[in-house]
């Protein structure tokens, strides 16, 4: 059995009939860890949004594979059954749905299963503490009145509570201050393990510093332009985008 969990063949993605991708191709078995940098306007957060399946991101030419079956016209529920996550660079609020409520509707739509509630409960309460959370946000309306840092962990709590084969984090450390990147980061350490997958979207290196990372690509103007190991950050440290799209 293949360990090839993700396959991008030539995408091509329009918004608003503009052309955002252009023929990417990318590949990620499970247990890999993968990040996407790339200068603002790049296409960064439409691969992530074309992945998972959001209908304002139109595929024009190319195909989605995830464990080998194409999805790449399958709807955004189909997708999160199957074990997507996406995570929000500007999560929404939601009033009237609690985080808890919210989160345990999601667990039983993604699985098919029902959630036995005390078991739930005690899960959600662990994951919390460990992520640095009041337990009394999940009382709270979803993400309503949260901090930028709050939002970010609740979105983790989400991938956590879950645990999808591959995670799709958009930007998830911005705004986020030194202590709440640590938080973050021991989060995604905890999730991460051999048989799942992930893709970090990211301007800052921050978040990445406590991770090991399997490969970097810089996307620029809808194209991977390079890929390589973890020392590729250190480049785009050193030299910037607009250099590395000269090489």
């Amino acid at each position: 059995m293949s360990d090839e969990l993700l396959k991008i063949c030539g995408l091509r993605v329009s918004v608003d009939h503009k052309d955002i991708l252009s023929g990417l191709e990318l590949s990620i078995k499970k247990g890999e860890v993968h990040v996407i940098m790339g200068p603002n306007g790049a296409g960064k957060s439409t691969l992530g949004y074309s992945i998972m399946g959001h209908p304002k991101y139109v595929v024009e030419e190319g195909t989605i594979l995830f464990e080998g079956e194409d999805i790449t016209y399958e709807k955004t529920d189909i997708r999160a059954k199957k074990g997507i996550f996406l995570s929000f660079q500007n999560p929404e609020e939601l009033s009237g749905v609690t985080l808890e409520s919210f989160i345990r509707a999601t667990k039983k739509a993604v699985t098919d299963k029902p959630v036995r509630v005390l078991a739930f409960k005690k899960e959600l309460d662990k994951t919390m503490e460990e992520l640095g959370m009041d337990k009394e946000y999940a009382g709270r309306y979803l993400n309503v009145g949260f901090s930028g840092g709050e939002k970010k962990k609740s979105e983790i709590l989400q991938m956590l509570m879950q645990n999808p084969k591959l995670a799709i984090l958009d930007e998830t450390d911005s705004g986020l201050d030194v202590d709440a990147v640590k938080i973050v980061s021991q989060g995604i350490k905890a999730f991460k393990n051999d048989g799942n997958s992930l893709i970090i979207i990211t301007h800052s290196t921050k978040i990445l510093e406590a991770l090991e990372v399997d490969y970097v690509h810089i996307l620029v103007d809808g194209r991977l332009i390079r890929t390589g190991d973890a020392n590729l950050i250190d480049e785009v440290n050193r030299k910037g985008y607009k250099e590395l799209a000269l090489v």
